[in-house]
């Protein structure tokens, strides 16, 4: 039996870090991941890496570029004509990026000495784990460690009585893989993954239909924000339903029928089901060694993620919480050190939110209805894209930066963006978040003129009531 100190199940951005930082730390480690691509080679890196952030950001990208040059490249002076859309290179190219990506992080593990084993593994005991491997029938490896950490992250909901086929009816990972664009297409749920794959085929040709059970859009998002990003998107041909709870699913003559609330029904060429996401925890047989889950399916897990089971722990979408990359990556980070004696942590408050549409739209802390529901009294800054010069000459102008600082200490509460760049631009908040700068700590400080981050300049001053450029 082959033996260490740090075993991670899982190599995704939870996993993969962890392992990495427990390595640099000067702990043997083990990584397993279960992945295989679609010819039938193992593959690190998680859904993050394979299925998820990655290849949707390619697709956004190179659908972004679409967008720009049918709709924006003539009033930069760029006169472009008879363009072609080939989705097979879209795709091949979005498959190299995936390909490069995880195979750096192969190179990483590799680096670092960490061994990594390809298959399924299930507890046998609190420090002892089988892992099968999924190429080579009986073939399984038996693995002991001082700790055990849990990053098996997530896997899509699935609808009860609905077969995804990936076909005419897709799953997240499903859509990204279409080799045309649908005529009409539906998408079920109105959260990131369906606003982000409704973007790239509407730029592609796709009418898209989304349908959302909630009254309400981006209820996660500042109500400011998810007006504004609601208003953008549907300018832009995306047609989101709200309150439209589905009641069935059928195909027929080679079509999607959905019926939705209020006796309504779509036929759409495809269907996507987007309702969220849930812990990947099959095959774990986290049973046998009695590791608690909550109602939901989520790992339970006290401040330091160790499990209800001693030297077992769980970091990244396995436990819930904010299911982002960025978030498992730090939880890795923060649980390495502290197995190490260090004192790693997380603050949970300071964890940015980003759905890459276009305008993009990031967040980090507080909105305003959770100020108002907390009985804390704040102030606000606003200032629009449309007053920057940068984003004058860029010809993005659509968006706004609002800034909540506590009416009584000036401390930042959160920081909301739509516009162009939002995912780069909310760094600079989560730092000012993370140091419990003020607004007035903002105000004077000194931005690059022209750039989009003096808008961060400029709602900070707002806030204040004393903006220059509004």
């Amino acid at each position: 039996m082959q033996q260490y100190q740090v075993i991670v199940i899982g190599t995704g951005p939870a996993g993969y870090v962890c392992a990495i930082r427990c390595a640099q730390l000067g702990m043997k480690v083990a990584c397993v991941e279960k992945y295989i691509t679609a010819n039938g080679k193992p593959a690190v890196g998680g859904t993050c890496l394979n299925v998820g952030c990655i290849p949707s950001k390619a697709l956004l990208d190179s659908s972004h570029h679409l967008q720009f040059l049918r709709e924006h490249a003539k009033e930069h002076g760029l006169n472009v004509s008879n363009i072609t859309v080939d989705i097979p290179a879209m795709q091949k190219r979005k498959d190299k990026v995936v390909q490069t990506l995880t195979s750096g992080v192969a190179s990483l593990l590799k680096k670092n000495k960490i061994t990594v084993f390809s298959g399924t593994a299930s507890f046998i005991s609190a420090r002892q784990i089988h892992v099968k491997n999924p190429t080579v029938d009986g073939v399984t490896e038996k693995l002991q460690g001082k700790h055990i950490i849990i990053a098996s992250g997530s896997k899509p909901i699935q609808i009860q009585g609905v077969q995804i086929d990936n076909q005419l009816v897709s799953d997240s990972t499903g859509a990204l893989n279409f080799r045309t664009a649908p005529k009409r297409l539906g998408i079920i749920g109105a959260g990131v993954i369906g606003l982000e794959m409704g973007s790239v085929w509407n730029r592609l040709g796709s009418k898209v239909i989304i349908l959302e059970a909630m009254q309400t859009f981006l209820n996660l998002a500042d109500e400011t924000i998810a007006k504004e990003g609601f208003k953008a998107l549907s300018k832009q041909g995306l047609d989101v339903r709200l309150g439209r709870s589905v009641n069935a699913i059928g195909v027929s003559d080679g079509k999607v029928l959905v019926k939705y609330s209020g006796n309504e029904s779509l036929a759409v060429d495809k269907l996507i089901v987007a309702v969220g996401r849930k812990a990947n925890t099959e095959g774990l047989k986290l049973e046998s060694i009695n590791v608690k889950t909550d109602a939901r399916g989520f790992i339970e897990v006290d401040s330091g993620w160790q499990t209800s089971v001693k030297n077992v722990y769980a970091i990244g979408d396995v436990i819930g919480g904010a299911m982002l990359a960025h978030k498992g990556s730090e939880e890795g980070m923060a649980l390495a050190e502290r197995l190490a004696g260090q004192a790693g942590q997380v603050n949970y408050h300071a964890v940015p939110w980003v759905i890459y549409t276009w305008p993009e739209i990031a967040w980090v802390g507080k909105t305003e209805k959770q100020c108002k529901d907390a009985n804390v009294a704040y102030r606000t800054g606003v200032f629009p894209f449309m007053a920057l010069g940068r984003a004058r000459a860029m010809g993005d102008t659509q968006g706004l930066i609002k800034i909540i600082g506590d009416k009584n200490t000036d401390r930042i509460l959160g920081v909301h963006i739509i516009g162009a760049n939002a995912s780069e631009l909310i760094s600079e908040a989560v730092i000012a978040i993370e140091a419990e700068l003020s607004t007035e700590d903002l105000a004077r400080t000194i931005h690059a003129h022209p750039s989009l981050a003096e808008g961060m300049h400029e709602a900070a001053l707002a806030v204040a009531e004393r903006a220059i450029h509004v």
